[in-house]
């Protein structure tokens, strides 16, 4: 017997509408600010290329001060802001979304664990006899939301709802589980005395939230301190972002509050927060992290086991482990497909799913100090980045039947 579908009520479809139209868009901006990045770096710009992501920024308060060169600058702050974001996206879909039941949490969760445990796999397969590429076992675990939606916003009116919805949330799942593979396997040496003012400022924010403060701004502030001295403590400073996120508080009719009155501070800087991060923070992150020589590459550097294992992780890992985690679980009666998709559709969201971007390339950032066993894995991110979204969209093309635009 069919079971019923979900309703989806007008707000939460303008709500997730716009959501779409961003990152869609965002995505199309993205793929061109690594390509910009690609052609300076391999033109006459790149001197000036390298001496942009090398130049030292410095900022002093007091006797407490900062100082990186500008790449740092990007992937420790402006992903701050980035992971700010999608903590607020996951409490969101937790309280509110298309995560609050069990029902609704089981594929997209359980599938983005699959998604995420085959692509460490097969990269520890080609990988294992190398410690120091062992490093970045977790490369190709991630999917990028942006792209991957910017490529899906191609089909048009060929895509129903419940794959956006579950390509998006499936990302959001995987985003969460990047985060706490970097919190546990990428942090540094720790100081003990900066990571427990960081933990006072989150003991500070927790007590605001219990007395029901909705301001956004001390939160905010207490985030920026947070982020300080996560930088100090050794633990990543973008986690900073994560805790900040998940601590503001949300509000909604679920709270038995009338909207009318009150409102959300989760859903306000969320929606504050997504034109600057779709259009700004990732693709300047891209812009300074994509800068592939490819004149320097090496014909060995390409057949490596590293750049395979992060290209099979993302082109193979990714739809194996998602699709077939799909079918199983279809199979045993635990989860039903979004109306409008069958397997040859969970198959091609598989594929978009290995576009691994710019989580991949962030990942490999902190895995790798050595230039040249990160350019590999930059060369295998691209390659399967590139190959996930055209067979993505070729196989989607041939297998979604078109529809007359709503």
């Amino acid at each position: 017997m069919t079971q019923p579908q979900p309703k989806l009520y007008p707000r939460a479809i303008r709500a997730f509408a716009e959501f779409f139209r961003l990152e869609a868009a965002g995505g199309i901006v993205l793929i061109l600010a690594a390509a910009f990045a690609l052609i300076c770096v391999n033109s006459p710009l790149s001197a000036q290329y390298k001496l942009l992501l090398d130049l030292p920024v410095a900022v002093t308060v007091g006797p407490l001060g900062i100082d990186k060169p500008a790449l740092l600058w990007v992937n420790d702050g402006l992903m701050a802001v980035f992971f700010l974001l999608v903590a607020l996206e996951i409490k969101r879909e937790l309280v509110g979304g298309q995560l609050q039941t069990r029902q609704q949490r089981i594929l997209p969760m359980v599938c983005a664990v699959a998604g995420t445990v085959v692509p460490a796999l097969i990269f520890t397969a080609f990988n294992h006899g190398d410690k120091e590429a062992m490093r970045g076992w977790a490369i190709p675990t991630a999917t990028d939301i942006a792209f991957a939606l910017g490529v899906l916003a191609l089909l048009g009116s060929r895509v129903p709802i419940g794959m956006k919805v579950l390509l998006s949330t499936i990302a959001v799942v995987d985003d969460l589980l990047a985060i706490i593979v970097i919190a546990v396997f990428y942090s540094h040496e720790m100081s003990y005395v900066a990571l427990g003012a960081a933990f006072a400022m989150l003991a500070a924010m927790f007590v605001l939230k219990q007395f029901g403060v909705k301001s956004l701004v001390p939160y905010l502030v207490l985030g920026i301190v947070l982020w300080i001295c996560m930088v100090k403590s050794g633990v990543h400073a973008t986690l900073a972002g994560v805790a900040t996120g998940l601590l503001i508080p949300h509000v909604d009719k679920r709270n038995k509050i009338d909207d009318a009155i009150e409102y959300s501070p989760l859903e306000t800087l969320e929606h504050q927060l997504h034109p600057w991060v779709a259009f700004g923070i990732l693709p300047v992150f891209a812009f300074f992290n994509a800068g592939l020589e490819l004149g320097n590459l090496q014909l060995s550097q390409a057949l490596a086991a590293l750049p395979f294992g992060v290209a099979v992780g993302l082109l193979a890992g990714k739809p194996i482990g998602i699709v077939g985690t799909a079918i199983t679980l279809r199979a045993l009666g635990w989860a039903r497909y979004p109306e409008g998709m069958d397997h040859r559709a969970m198959l091609g969201l598989g594929f978009l799913c290995g576009i691994g971007f710019t989580m991949s390339l962030f990942i490999a950032s902190l895995a790798y100090i050595d230039p040249v066993l990160y350019e590999e894995a930059v060369l295998g991110i691209f390659v399967a980045s590139v190959l996930a979204a055209l067979t993505g969209l070729a196989w989607l093309r041939a297998v979604l039947p078109a529809r007359a635009a709503a």
